[in-house]
């Protein structure tokens, strides 16, 4: 049986970015984010869901270097826990993000207990950290590329949000700010893991398979919302319980 030949490294690298044509950039909840069309609820239902997954952050690259065997990775990879959880004289990310929902009018407490969470919201980020438990540590770094585009979505926020959504404190854009650099520092390592380790063809599509589903999860994640801050149907919410019957008659 005649194997396919695998794509050479700038190929496969032209590949993986094309994939940002799925990045959740493109998702109409964002869009109108970008744009200003967005209600203070809505704005509001986002940083609080989405702050489930800044916190899940740090415990899936923990999750990566627990599976990781290879000491100069672990060196590279541990720096993307401490810029999340932060260290003394450094607030980290989910400082910087509940310093993001208190300039939008959210309590610290209700974003760290999660009491806005929407259970699809909750299932797509928990199978994202299950899969970075189970994977190699090689595919879930691969997982991690959606960071190739990341950059453009965090300078548009902070391009269009001061100008469109003035009532929120502009102490609150720190974190779009930090990432700016942090992502494409991320980038460079992840990128030369993935094209390093996944080199036959079937590696290289199943590598554009995990990106694929890394990028389906951000989708997932804002259909969830749109649902619930658009279209007014939360989980559960305009779905009556059914009557208690009693059967021992």
């Amino acid at each position: 049986m005649t194997q396919v030949k695998p794509w050479s490294r700038s190929e496969f690298e032209a590949r993986l970015r094309a994939k940002g044509a799925r990045y959740h950039i493109h998702h109409p909840f964002q869009v109108a984010m970008n744009s200003g069309r967005c209600t203070p609820e809505q704005i509001r239902g986002w940083v609080a869901n989405r702050f489930y997954y800044q916190t899940t952050i740090p415990i899936k690259d923990a999750a990566i270097l627990a599976n990781c065997e290879d000491r100069d990775a672990r060196r590279l990879w541990v720096q993307r826990i401490i810029d999340h959880d932060g260290r003394e004289g450094e607030q980290g990310g989910i400082e910087a993000w509940l310093r993001l929902g208190e300039a939008c009018g959210i309590q610290r407490e209700e974003l760290l207990n999660h009491r806005h969470l929407l259970p699809g919201v909750r299932f797509a980020v928990d199978a994202y950290l299950n899969f970075a438990r189970r994977a190699t540590w090689q595919e879930a770094a691969c997982s991690s590329l959606t960071e190739l585009f990341a950059p453009d979505i965090h300078q548009k926020r902070l391009d269009n949000w001061p100008t469109h959504y003035t009532w929120i404190e502009p102490a609150g854009y720190h974190y779009f700010r930090g990432r700016l650099n942090e992502a494409r520092r991320d980038v460079e390592h992840g990128l030369r893991v993935t094209l390093d380790y996944f080199v036959t063809r079937e590696q290289q599509e199943r590598a554009l398979d995990i990106l694929q589903f890394k990028l389906d999860i951000l989708w997932t994640m804002l259909d969830a919302m749109t649902m619930a801050y658009v279209h007014n149907t939360p989980p559960y919410h305009n779905t009556a319980l059914p009557e208690m019957r009693d059967t021992s008659i």
